[in-house]
């Protein structure tokens, strides 16, 4: 399947790498977190909410599940030696966890479902028209079907996990999206993201004295992978785990430190938004060290506490000031 989408759509070979790019989860946090919120606080706080729970999940998945990824296997198989298949990898290819279930279909469709359905409730209690508030479901089901062929055209998941992480994702969202914390302490987001990184740990250590390495899919990513550069620490599972974390706490302290949020206009939302996502941009690109990886998980968990923080409490703050001495002045 991977040859045949490779070969017959090599002209949208951009697309698929700009759907895969953004169901990466990350996205979740840098791209939907901040354009939701300042649309509707309930759902950006649900957008961030439910892509760590989701990210967690999906991490003990892969775990659990052991799924190989198509990059390396079709190499360590040994089935295609004689008739080796014309296939080509990217630079989101290597990612280093194992495969099963997608996380990008998982996260993103459990996301998405929030976003989705908060959109639709809108449209349906405006206009009243069922047809109008389908829409954002037909758009939410396509979104998903190219983030799940995008991750099979670059190699890096078969089908059936795709479908494994649809379905698992549309379960979460549907589930997590009915209870969203907004009102909740301090307290309630250490102790959930305590739970989560203290549990992992043991869950880990548990494995590895049963003899079961849960490193074997790093090293297949840098004996397969066709350039070194591109397998990289940030697609590693504790990665996925230092950035759920640091996610929730960083939530339950800008809750916390402003509870409610900033009440502004939509023109100063708006600018909000724009001077938001420059920051997180900017947040995003500042490279870490990768030669000690306990420091590059604390600097990862420390990024992406700052994330909530910036879109819920320091821009909103900043625009609050200067637009309230200007409407004074």
């Amino acid at each position: 399947m991977a040859e045949s989408l490779q070969l017959s759509t090599t002209a949208y070979e951009q697309t698929w790498l700009f759907a895969s790019h953004m169901g990466d989860p990350k996205a979740a946090f840098l791209l939907m977190f901040p354009l939701t919120y300042f649309l509707n606080r309930r759902t950006g706080v649900a957008v961030v909410w439910i892509a760590a729970i989701s990210e967690w999940l999906n991490l003990v998945f892969k775990w659990i599940l052991f799924g190989e990824r198509p990059y390396w296997w079709m190499k360590e198989s040994r089935l295609f030696e004689k008739n080796p298949p014309q296939l080509q990898q990217f630079p989101s290819t290597c990612e280093t966890g194992p495969g099963s279930p997608s996380g990008h279909v998982m996260i993103t469709a459990a996301v998405w479902w929030a976003m989705m359905s908060s959109l639709a409730s809108s449209i349906h209690s405006r206009t009243g028209s069922k047809l109008a508030a389908a829409f954002p479901y037909l758009f939410y089901s396509l979104v998903l079907v190219a983030v799940g062929l995008s991750r099979i055209f670059i190699l890096a998941h078969f089908p059936h996990q795709v479908i494994g992480g649809l379905l698992a994702g549309v379960l979460l969202g549907v589930y997590l999206s009915r209870s969203v914390p907004e009102t909740h302490s301090l307290l309630f987001f250490l102790r959930i993201s305590a739970g989560l990184l203290v549990g992992t740990l043991v869950f880990h250590t548990a494995l590895e004295k049963m003899g079961i390495p849960l490193s074997w899919s790093v090293a297949l990513a840098k004996k397969w992978c066709s350039h070194p550069e591109w397998v990289r620490l940030d697609t590693n599972p504790f990665s996925s785990l230092m950035r759920a974390c640091g996610a929730l706490i960083g939530l339950g302290l800008a809750q916390s430190w402003k509870p409610g949020g900033w009440s502004l206009p939509w023109a100063p939302r708006a600018l909000c938004l724009a001077l938001s996502a420059m920051t997180l941009h900017h947040i995003n690109r500042f490279s870490l060290p990768g030669a000690y990886p306990v420091v590059f998980y604390a600097l990862f968990f420390i990024k992406y506490t700052i994330v909530p923080q910036v879109v819920m409490l320091f821009i909103p703050g900043v625009v609050h000031f200067l637009t309230a001495k200007a409407k004074k002045d």
